[in-house]
């Protein structure tokens, strides 16, 4: 009768595991399809913003010469009557309080503008790289489904190799970078941690693998894959296999 139970309650948790894994490769596949549907879309031309030309300063009224009698005038025929004298046209007189105006506005064209100061570059910020505090691995999880604690561990002892056979494959691909399939690869290992328990290499994964679909800097995904391989070793000290 205990044989029954146990061998029954052990297949609801293949069947629950295998029905997690399931969903949330759904999930996944349909997140992707998003995303790539997102990137064929066709960008908007930007519009141009044409620059205005600077305006030009309207030419200064200058004076106005007297004007010069033209030599192409024609010559008069000389009579008997006295001939005029032609007296040249008078310049008119321009009042002295227009003239200060345009003596100033020399002045301050003559006069050379400093050199404007340089503006100091302003510091770009730097990328904030993740803390990795998290508290420790715990397999309550299992416990509250009905496990003992011999099954427990167990499922733990099958994640630890899980986990470390990733870890060089992520490597790999990180030197590329390849970040689609760094993505993939801390999925399927991401699945299978939060199905067991919470904490420590759980919720590591958790973030890395959400951070990996949307971000791209290389040195945050290096600060999380150093956090992944020191939650990995903490987890193989936690849970050592038994002799």
């Amino acid at each position: 009768m205990l044989a029954s139970v146990i061998i029954g309650t052990i297949l609801f948790i293949v069947a629950l595991v295998i029905y997690l894994e399931y969903r949330n490769e759904k999930k996944y596949r349909q997140e992707r399809l998003k995303r790539e549907s997102t990137k064929r879309k066709p960008k908007k031309p930007e519009a141009k913003v044409s620059k205005r030309p600077a305006a030009t300063k309207a030419p200064e009224e200058t004076p106005q010469k007297a004007q010069k009698p033209s030599k192409t005038q024609p010559k008069t025929v000389k009579t008997e009557e006295p001939a005029k004298t032609v007296t040249p046209p008078k310049t008119p007189d321009v009042p002295a309080e227009e003239t200060k105006p345009e003596a100033v506005v020399q002045e301050v064209k003559e006069t050379p503008k400093p050199a404007p100061k340089p503006e100091p570059q302003k510091e770009q910020p730097a990328t904030e790289l993740p803390k990795g505090d998290y508290p420790d691995f715990n397999y309550d999880r299992l416990i509250e489904m009905g496990l003992s604690e011999e099954e427990a561990m167990e499922f733990i002892q099958e994640l630890i190799p899980q986990i470390g056979d990733q870890i060089p494959l992520i490597d790999e691909a990180m030197k590329i970078p390849d970040f689609h399939k760094m993505e993939r690869l801390t999925h399927s290992i991401k699945g299978s941690s939060t199905t067991i328990g919470t904490g420590g290499v759980s919720d590591l994964l958790v973030d890395y693998n959400t951070y990996l679909k949307t971000g791209e800097e290389l040195p945050v995904a290096e600060a999380y894959q150093e956090h992944l391989k020191r939650y990995f070793e903490k987890l193989k000290k936690q849970f050592p296999p038994k002799k």
